[in-house]
């Protein structure tokens, strides 16, 4: 590792979506970011930063939320400082989960979902949910860190089936 390498700093994660058709219910997609501790990176979440919520020490917040998808440009917009997180943190996953009420929901039935990635300027990752049509909810990011090293950023986008909760609880988990 080069000793000028800084790692991620500060990172936006972003998503959008078109409003419902007329006439059926709204569609709501939430960010969710899980933070694990460097002694069980894989285990429970130390906390979860989502609608309504930030993380204790402010270095995870969602600037922006949608309930329906109305408006310009990017509807969710989550903010992580990864550069201040306290060391005992060694990875955070974000992901996307869809609000299942009043029907089962999928990524299939979000009109023009997409996902945007970046760290100032640069984009990391976008994509449009295309691989995960039949979830109900995915991970999109996950940055590393080994002791109090660099933030690495890990792309990829994970579909999972079943509730928020239950998506929240596991979203962490070690892949098969």
């Amino acid at each position: 590792m080069n000793g000028l390498n800084k790692g991620m700093r500060k990172v936006e994660v972003a998503v959008r979506w078109d409003p419902s058709p007329a006439g059926q219910p709204p569609t709501d997609l939430d960010l969710v970011a899980a933070t694990y501790v460097a002694t069980d990176p894989y285990g429970e979440p130390a906390y979860l930063v989502h609608f309504d919520s930030r993380s204790p020490d402010g270095t995870i917040t969602l600037n922006r939320d949608s309930k329906d998808g109305q408006g310009f440009g990017y509807d969710e917009v989550m903010t992580l400082e990864l550069d201040r997180l306290d060391p005992r943190y060694a990875r955070v996953v974000v992901g996307v989960a869809i609000q299942q009420r009043p029907a089962t929901r999928t990524f299939v039935s979000v009109t023009n979902p997409g996902l945007r990635i970046r760290e100032g300027y640069t984009v990391l990752a976008e994509d449009d949910f295309g691989g995960v049509l039949g979830a109900t909810a995915a991970t999109v990011a996950e940055f590393v860190r080994d002791g109090s090293g660099p933030w690495e950023f890990r792309p990829g986008v994970h579909g999972f089936d079943g509730d928020p909760a239950s998506f929240a609880r596991t979203m962490g988990a070690a892949r098969r």
